[in-house]
């Protein structure tokens, strides 16, 4: 059985303006609901809203209540342009962070090869720090990845600090070797 806005949407086919605003009426919301759930954003919606209902006036002799009811197909409309409108807005910052970047000379950023190189400086990192001395290791991986001072690392490992201090300073140089880091 037809629904009330299958009838409607059928009657205003024919294009006759006063048969479109009870179908306005029972469908706008509809849009504007589907829409708001998509964008999440009212003024959005509702311009998302009035491109659909255009669409729904101008291609209602398309509609096909026996494919669907008119409340399912206003929905789909809905939905498809509100993703548009999300892909065309995230297009749309993108490019103009693009812009931004090549007007203020800062690089375009590949994060996909920053991803890949911040994987391999990781896994040569891990690498040169198994190569250290089991000491040299202990006493680095304790004070900077354990955050702690020269003072809280001899006393967690109960060693002197100055041997500490060696231990931390040869591990250091040997990482900055082992990584090909310059001294500056």
């Amino acid at each position: 059985m037809p629904d009330a806005a299958d009838a409607l949407l059928t009657a205003c086919a024919g294009g006759d303006p006063a048969s479109f605003t009870p179908v306005y009426d029972a469908l706008g919301p509809v849009a504007y609901g589907t829409s708001l759930g998509v964008l999440r954003d009212p003024d959005h919606a509702a311009e998302v809203t009035q491109e659909v209902m255009v669409e729904v006036w101008q291609t209602a002799a398309r509609f096909d209540a026996r494919r669907g009811s008119a409340r399912t197909w206003v929905s789909t409309l809905a939905r498809r342009r509100a993703v548009d409108r999300v892909r065309s807005e995230q297009a749309r910052r993108e490019r103009d962070q693009r812009d931004t970047d090549l007007r203020t000379g800062e690089p375009v950023r590949d994060v996909v090869a920053e991803d890949v190189e911040r994987r391999l400086e990781g896994s040569a990192v891990r690498r040169c720090i198994d190569g250290l001395t089991p000491t040299q290791r202990e006493a680095v991986v304790v004070a900077y990845y354990g955050g702690l001072t020269y003072r809280e690392v001899a006393e967690q490992l109960g060693a002197a600090l100055p041997t500490v201090k060696s231990r931390i300073r040869d591990g250091l140089n040997r990482l900055r070797d082992c990584l090909g880091v310059r001294r500056g």
